[in-house]
């Protein structure tokens, strides 16, 4: 029989394919320690989002991580990591200084392979990582990467292209000793997957070692690894529970089963097996699983999603109230990738085609280019299999403010001043860093979240566990029981009706609270003298009537305010910018519908809102004028009356910003995330909408504005706090 050869993603692939990479390398040091003991070798062992995670996270050193796996999995193991080309293991591309330092550090950490992707299959961002690995003494398994196109689209992801690239990397004499067809989608047909393993076979000989890797996202995995080893490949990926199937790779169990009566064998002791998962299980029964990290997607062979960033997205959508429009937004990647130049859908590619597909669903298509997306249709991480669609190019460039590109990606970061070896140590000195190599490549992968890390000033955040989940929970209906329960009148608290108007009024010494709004008091017994006047009584203004109603302004989604750029009896234009909001980690403007005057605001910085909200409300151009009203002269009177005191009315529902009682105008987190930076100092006079601080918030920055104009009077964060929506920043004065 013939053996298949395996390596268990199980630590790296299904950690970040169920959950967000966010796992204490304590936790599953003893389900690797199983592993070893039934008798498995390989294992992925970090890269990918389990490098950056780690510190972004849980606050732990990836580098201490893969020294506790080589200990644990033993000298022989072979232990593999993912690189993603010239991004190695970051989301922002690298020059060539680091991507050297990456093979070099991960050789001195233990790693003997590293798999080597780029998400565009443009070669040349498979070189200099290629070499670099070669050259540090590590094994280079090769990728191209593989999906299935919309239907209806034509011109690559079939045999003949895959083809190409191999062919490609050949020719630019990239030295390796592993080829992997990396398909993260799970989508490609079981046909092209036996097609295009069977030219690669082929074109390389009968020695070189043929890996064929998926998910089981889309239903498929175990047809396309059957179909792989009929056409010649050597090896494939599996997994073990509780991170096997749905998202993840095909069970190692499953995989044994499904070999069962055929030629092939994985040559494994499925008792020892069986036992490597339930202690695998044992060790992970407390972190929080997400439903969909469990399922097969139907339309996810149609348009292709990976499982590493489904559940992240889906969590993001559920965040957000939008978990309905998934299907939506999924459906929509569709055009996403057949406008975009065919890049595998594989991180980052996945997540721009991702935000492009929301933005086309929630705002019309094309109407918001997501940066990532423009940036790669605009050539500026490399060359696209196909040319992205003309008009999508232009709308690109003309809402990016950039010019198509067709320099190297590793050229341009070479020439970038912020990227590189002296940038990172720049970092490292500014705070006083030894400027080992380690610390080098943590500022430089990491930046500013690398060195709150290394100065001690990270903190653990994001990691979901299932009994914190359920303490949370006890206390939410906790909080709801109290909110039900009949409320106990406060002192001095009285209701007051004026004309038939009622009015919610709490004494306080000097002050009187009516409907939430203070007012200064004075009481005096007796009524004081005043001088005898005549009293005109306004007499109400005649109904005029309107050429047109009101226009009510409605969130498009639901969202967060951001910013409110207009106020109360601002005269605006058609299509001018009202409202900041933002819904999936994304900005998203909101405009004005008509022209005319702003008569009432009914949101703030901070709000949480649902979708068709009301956000202010436009009296539109076209009002009749109306009469000015006529004053009645009362008869004068002999006996001293009180001057006439206008009875206090509720206040209407118009956005202030948000003071503390000092008076200060609070700036607030407009999400969860962490503080990366703060530009504004105390004293310092800020104009409305400059920039105060920069926060990070799902792998992204976000830029704080202020909401006012002023002198910032208090800071009231610093450099490395985990924050919670609504908490407050600083104060402006």
């Amino acid at each position: 029989m013939k053996k298949v050869k395996f390596m268990c993603t199980a630590f790296r692939d299904g950690f970040q394919s169920v959950y967000g990479a966010r796992v204490f390398t304590k936790d599953f040091m003893p389900a690797v320690q199983a592993a070893r003991e039934a008798g498995i070798t390989h294992f992925e062992a970090g890269g990918g989002a389990r490098f950056q995670s780690l510190y972004f996270y849980t606050n732990e050193d990836a580098f201490d991580m893969m020294d506790q796996f080589r200990s644990v999995a033993g000298p022989d193991a072979d232990l593999q990591t993912l690189s993603r080309g010239v991004n190695v293991v970051g989301l922002d591309s690298q020059p060539r200084d680091i991507i050297k330092m990456h093979a070099d550090l991960f050789k001195k950490h233990g790693i003997s392979t590293i798999r080597n992707f780029d998400a565009l299959n443009d070669v040349d961002n498979l070189i200099d990582s290629g070499r670099s690995i070669h050259e540090a003494g590590l094994r280079h398994e090769v990728c191209v990467t593989m999906m299935a196109l919309p239907p209806g689209a034509v011109g690559a992801h079939d045999p003949a292209f895959y083809e190409k690239t191999l062919r490609d990397i050949l020719d630019a004499e990239i030295p390796f000793e592993s080829v992997c067809f990396k398909d993260a989608s799970g989508t490609s047909t079981p046909q092209i997957v036996y097609e295009t393993i069977k030219r690669a076979r082929k074109m390389l000989g009968k020695d070189i070692n043929i890996v064929f890797h998926s998910h089981e996202t889309a239903g498929v995995s175990i047809q396309q690894y059957m179909m792989a080893l009929e056409a010649g490949a050597d090896q494939v990926d599996l997994s073990m529970s509780p991170v096997s199937g749905g998202t993840c790779q095909p069970d190692i169990l499953t995989m044994w089963h499904a070999l069962r009566g055929t030629q092939y064998t994985l040559d494994i002791d499925i008792d020892k097996v069986m036992k490597a998962e339930r202690v695998f299980e044992e060790c992970m029964k407390d972190y929080f699983l997400p439903p969909e990290a469990n399922m097969v997607n139907p339309i996810i062979p149609l348009f292709p999603l990976p499982g590493g960033a489904l559940t992240a997205n889906t969590q993001m959508l559920r965040d957000n109230g939008l978990m309905d429009r998934f299907s939506e937004i999924t459906l929509a990647m569709g055009d996403v990738i057949a406008k975009g130049g065919y890049a595998t859908s594989v991180t980052p590619v996945s997540q721009f085609y991702f935000q492009q597909a929301f933005n086309n669903v929630l705002f019309g298509p094309w109407k918001k280019i997501a940066e990532g997306y423009g940036k790669m249709v605009l050539g500026y991480f490399g060359r696209t299999p196909v040319k992205p669609d003309a008009e999508v190019t232009r709308l690109c460039a003309e809402q990016l403010k950039m010019e198509p590109t067709s320099e190297k990606c590793v050229d341009i970061n070479d020439k970038d001043p912020k990227k590189g070896r002296a940038a990172a140590i720049a970092m490292l000195k500014k705070e006083n860093l030894p400027e080992t190599e380690e610390n080098i490549f943590i500022a430089a992968s990491c930046k500013e979240k690398g060195i709150l890390y290394l100065t001690g000033n990270a903190k653990v955040n994001g990691v979901r566990f299932i009994s914190d989940q359920k303490k949370e929970d006890e206390a939410k209906a906790l909080a709801s029981a109290k909110a039900a329960a009949p409320a106990t009148p406060a002192a001095n608290a009285y209701t007051v009706t004026v004309n038939n108007n009622i009015y919610a009024v709490q004494l306080n010494g000097s002050q009187a609270v009516v409907n939430g709004v203070a007012y200064n008091l004075d009481v005096k017994e007796g009524i004081a003298a005043v001088a005898v006047a005549p009293v005109t009584a306004p007499v109400a203004a005649p109904e005029v009537a309107t050429i047109s109603a009101p226009v009510s302004v409605k969130a498009p989604m639901p969202g967060l305010i951001l910013r409110t750029i207009v106020k109360v009896g601002d005269v605006v234009k058609q299509n001018q910018l009202l409202v900041v909001m933002e819904a999936m980690k994304m900005e998203n403007e909101i405009f004005a519908p008509v022209a005319g005057t702003v008569t009432e605001i009914r949101v703030k910085q901070g709000d949480q809102l649902a979708s068709d909200d009301v956000l202010m409300v436009i009296s539109a151009e076209g009002k009749a004028t109306a009469a000015a009203p006529v004053a009645a002269v009362a008869k004068p009177v002999s006996a001293p009356v009180a001057a006439p005191v206008a009875a206090p009315v509720a206040a209407p529902a118009v956005v202030q910003s948000p003071s503390l009682p000092t008076g200060g105008v609070a700036v607030k987190a407009p999400m969860p995330g962490l503080v990366l930076r703060i530009e504004a100092k105390v004293g310092a006079h800020v104009k409305k909408n400059g920039l105060v601080l920069v926060m990070e918030a799902m792998k992204m920055e976000n830029e704080i504005f202020a909401p006012v104009e002023g002198t910032i009077t208090q800071i009231c964060v610093k450099q490395g706090d985990q924050l919670k929506a609504d908490d407050v920043l600083a104060l402006i004065g």
